[in-house]
């Protein structure tokens, strides 16, 4: 949460175009308590989270790492909210290629980036992983957990906003498929460099984004707070890193109940040892 509230606080002030010293001003404080609150040195009072949020003109909750898509994300919310599961319960493609770079032969953390209703962060906890996982969808973190209590697995799920949370420990395993695209383009480089911060030295990251093409239609969702990728942008994140595996392809899916493609980057990265990293 520290971490989470400090990045939040300097990210939001520079976006108001904020100095520290004039947050500091419009909140009756001095900028040493906002250097402070940056730096995570310390925290607000929670008395003052209020006029701190306007100030930056953000909710709380949005500062907390909390906000919500209230109109856009009532699809899934809804389609969740159903007792079928929307991408129902086998585990992506995905999964079997983290088994085969990273097995559970000892205990390892794995983070699900957008769990939506857990099938995968499911199944790598009964494949032993010690798995965290978070969505923004309620009714999608419910079924997670109850998938997880089903099949007699811990699975430690939270809701979390992809735009504003930052992860406040490392992880052997970053996995993510098919939710970056939230991410909206000018938090890219911030978001993919913290998340780049997180990963153990002989950790791995496994990312699958939505990409543009031409010959690719809209979905059938039509999410306006939705960004697709440029082909090979994820790519160019881990120039520095060994890449296990990447590729492009196009998949055809009726998710919505209407047919329709998706092109996709697939990407299995691992950080370089420090011996080969760039100074």
């Amino acid at each position: 949460m520290r971490e989470t509230l400090s990045g939040n606080i300097a990210r939001y002030r520079k976006e108001r175009g904020f100095t520290q010293e004039e947050l500091a001003g419009r909140l009756g404080i001095t900028f040493q308590a906002v250097s402070k609150w940056e730096t995570g040195q310390t925290m607000p009072d929670v008395a003052l989270l209020p006029a701190l949020a306007g100030a930056l003109g953000v909710s709380a909750d949005k500062l907390l790492g909390y906000a919500a898509f209230r109109g856009d994300l009532s699809y899934y919310e809804e389609e969740y909210r159903k007792d079928a599961y929307f991408w129902g319960l086998r585990p992506s493609n995905m999964c079997l290629r983290v088994l085969e770079y990273r097995p559970p032969d000892r205990p390892l953390k794995l983070l699900d980036i957008g769990c939506g209703e857990g099938k995968d962060a499911v199944f790598f906890a009964r494949c032993g992983y010690e798995v965290s996982a978070f969505d923004l969808s309620e009714a999608g973190l419910d079924k997670c957990k109850r998938l997880a209590e089903r099949a007699g697995v811990p699975v430690r799920a939270f809701k979390a906003n992809l735009c504003d949370y930052r992860l406040e420990e490392d992880y052997d395993i970053l996995f993510s498929s098919g939710v970056l695209h939230y991410i909206k383009p000018e938090l890219r480089d911030e978001v993919m460099a913290h998340y780049k911060s997180r990963v153990r030295p002989d950790g791995l990251a496994a990312l699958h984004v939505f990409i543009q093409k031409p010959f690719i239609g809209p979905t059938p969702e039509q999410e306006s707070h939705s960004y697709l990728w440029r082909s090979g942008q994820l790519f160019t994140y881990f120039h520095d890193w060994y890449i296990e595996q990447c590729a492009e392809y196009v998949f055809d899916c009726n998710s919505s109940g209407v047919p329709h493609r998706h092109a996709a980057n697939r990407l299995f990265v691992r950080p370089a040892p420090p011996s080969e990293r760039e100074e």
